[in-house]
């Protein structure tokens, strides 16, 4: 598959749904990213950055599609001409539309924010980069919750670690410039 590099970026928001971020077990620094995604956001409408936002959905949990905590947060809610890609896996790229919208708008570079590290974010930037994309992660913009008897930090390094090991370019938000 050839290269997506040397396109243009956009800014891809993955899940960022109330139903992950007040969900009982407690989202890591769930303000924290909320605003961090909320400035990409922001600076990347200004900038003519195109941005795309991921929803999940499942039947029967908290994210069934058109219950309360299905929607996006109001800080990252997308607007009028922003597309949303549906998904029911972690994977955003499984149907197709993703990659087809980003190849027919020339887009190469992929900014990356949004929930849950350890499933979405892990999985949309592994798929990305391996579809050709030059994939940028937002360290300090993605997250996920205590598990399998490591804390949310604790995860988010270590995907940070290995994932900008030889997939993505780390940057922090604050960083990140469109």
């Amino acid at each position: 598959m050839a290269t997506q590099s040397g396109g243009k970026t956009a800014l891809l928001l993955i899940d960022i749904q109330l139903g992950l971020i007040n969900a009982p077990q407690g989202l890591h620094e769930a303000e924290a990213i909320i605003g961090r995604c909320a400035d990409l956001l922001r600076r990347a409408r200004q900038s003519g950055v195109p941005v795309l936002h991921v929803q999940h959905h499942e039947e029967g949990s908290e994210l069934e599609r058109l219950s309360p905590d299905w929607y996006h947060h109001p800080d990252v809610a997308p607007i009028a001409g922003e597309p949303v890609i549906e998904k029911e896996t972690s994977s955003a790229f499984v149907s197709g539309e993703l990659d087809e919208r980003l190849r027919e708008a020339g887009i190469g570079k992929l900014i990356i924010a949004g929930l849950q590290t350890d499933y979405c974010i892990d999985t949309n930037c592994r798929v990305a980069r391996n579809l050709g994309y030059d994939v940028t992660l937002a360290s300090d913009a993605h997250s996920t919750y205590d598990g399998g008897g490591l804390t949310a930090a604790q995860i988010i390094g270590h995907h940070n670690r290995i994932l900008g090991s030889s997939t993505v370019t780390l940057r922090s938000a604050a960083e990140i410039v469109f």
